[in-house]
């Protein structure tokens, strides 16, 4: 949305200037016939650039002119998406072959999935208690694929995100299913969706239900100061030791609670953006062994010289797999005794814009178990996301919008998983996309 603003705002001075242009353009012209001066015709590319213009301002005036989606309320409700295509090569073997996040030893892969493609509703309803509200869902189909037949063409439609807010002028209440509000930032990446970039490497992103409430206080300059705080509901990592249909989180009986503060620049400047967040959730196992989850988040985000932008999070925690680290898992049980895990990591990102249409980005994240802890029991998880003690990832990419509507990336990522005994193992992965928003 941001992208399509700032093009928008591009070809409306671009617009405003050419109108200028042509306009002297005009009285010259006119001056010229009276004194019997011959016209000189505008170059072919200049022409060519105009229309290609005026074809874009009539795409924004059809857009906003279109028909809307009817619903029982009356109110406004939007259906917007992407359809994308990416395909991708991976030397060796890793956990998902169209968006990996760890390698493992074997043979690599090459293919084309079009299941990242994401489908979204977002509604505008009626004033509350002097409040807007809002709601919004967005759903993919890289759902777990229990179907033997067509399973990669398919897909099954799996829930992403979705929000339902209430908006005062400057505080937020909100009900929502996204990432944990203590890790608001998020790595540009248009070929890894399915599981955001730096996922299980750094990037605490896993989609949590949370129901909080937002404020703002303007403190005076170009800045603001945003205190968020929430209850969360933490999934288990995706391999568990429990079989029960309820999370660790769930059947402690007591939700998980997060809070994030940020000092923030006003909307529209590009003053640096600081915040610190902290989480603790209690846990149970289905054995009845109580522990407790707990993180500490820095992140930023800011503009740096010669047109350049940084951002990243850290974080310092325990039991993390629910939030997207932990090496995929909260704790180790062996010889009777449940262990949870210490977990440190994060990711930075650097990015430069090459013009409206054109950016560049290169990231680096890692999530790091104290491999101590995991020794000991290495014997009874030998393989796979147990025995895993650091994942760290690289990116570089490349994304074009030739139009608001349309997208296209190059990237490159490297993996490398790294047991608690045993070699590392490295996988290069090179992915494309092509995506249509509408």
């Amino acid at each position: 949305m941001q992208a399509s603003q700032q093009q928008l705002l591009e070809l409306q001075k671009s617009l405003a200037a050419l109108e200028q242009r042509l306009a002297k353009e005009g009285q010259t012209t006119s001056t010229k016939q009276l004194a019997g001066t011959p016209v000189v015709p505008s170059p072919p590319a200049q022409d060519d650039d105009l229309r290609e213009r005026q074809a874009m301002l009539e795409n924004q005036i059809a857009t906003i002119d279109q028909d809307k989606v009817e619903s029982d309320s009356k109110y406004p409700v939007k259906i917007d998406g992407l359809i994308l295509f990416n395909g991708f090569v991976n030397t060796s073997q890793v956990d998902q072959a169209a968006s990996p996040t760890t390698a493992i030893a074997g043979g690599g892969s090459t293919g084309a999935s079009l299941r990242q493609s994401i489908l979204g509703i977002d509604a505008r309803g009626p004033s509350l208690a002097g409040g807007a509200t809002h709601a919004d869902l967005r759903v993919d189909f890289s759902g777990s694929a229990t179907q033997t037949n067509y399973a990669d063409a398919g897909g099954l439609l799996r829930l992403r995100t979705a929000h339902a807010t209430l908006d005062w002028a400057h505080t937020q209440a909100f009900i929502e299913i996204d990432r944990p509000i203590i890790s608001p930032n998020t790595p540009t990446s248009l070929v890894a969706l399915a599981e955001p970039a730096l996922a299980w490497s750094g990037n605490l992103w896993t989609w949590c239900p949370q129901v909080g409430v937002s404020h703002t206080l303007d403190i005076g300059g170009s800045s603001h100061l945003a205190l968020e705080a929430a209850l969360i509901d933490v999934p288990d990592p995706p391999v568990s030791t429990s079989t029960a249909t309820v999370s660790q989180s769930e059947r402690s009986r007591w939700p998980g609670s997060e809070v994030h503060l940020g000092l923030l620049g006003k909307e529209g400047a590009t003053g640096p953006e600081l915040g610190v967040g902290g989480y603790f959730s209690p846990h149970k196992t289905a054995g009845g062994v109580e522990y407790n989850a707990w993180a500490a988040t820095l992140d930023f985000h800011m503009q740096l010289p010669m047109g350049l932008e940084t951002s990243g999070s850290f974080y310092r925690g325990l039991a993390l797999g629910g939030l997207g680290g932990g090496g995929y898992k909260d704790y180790i049980f062996g010889d009777g005794e449940t262990e949870p895990l210490d977990d440190i990591g994060g990711w930075a990102q650097l990015k430069k814009h090459a013009g409206p249409r054109l950016e560049f980005n290169g990231a680096v994240g890692m999530d790091n178990v104290f491999s101590g802890e995991l020794r000991e029991y290495t014997s009874e998880y030998s393989t796979g996301y147990q025995n895993l003690a650091r994942n760290l990832t690289f990116f570089a990419n490349a994304i074009y919008s030739p139009s608001a509507y349309l997208l296209f990336s190059l990237e490159v990522r490297r993996i490398t998983t790294t047991p608690v005994t045993g070699a590392s193992v490295d996988s290069d992965a090179i992915g494309i996309a092509a995506g249509y928003k509408f």
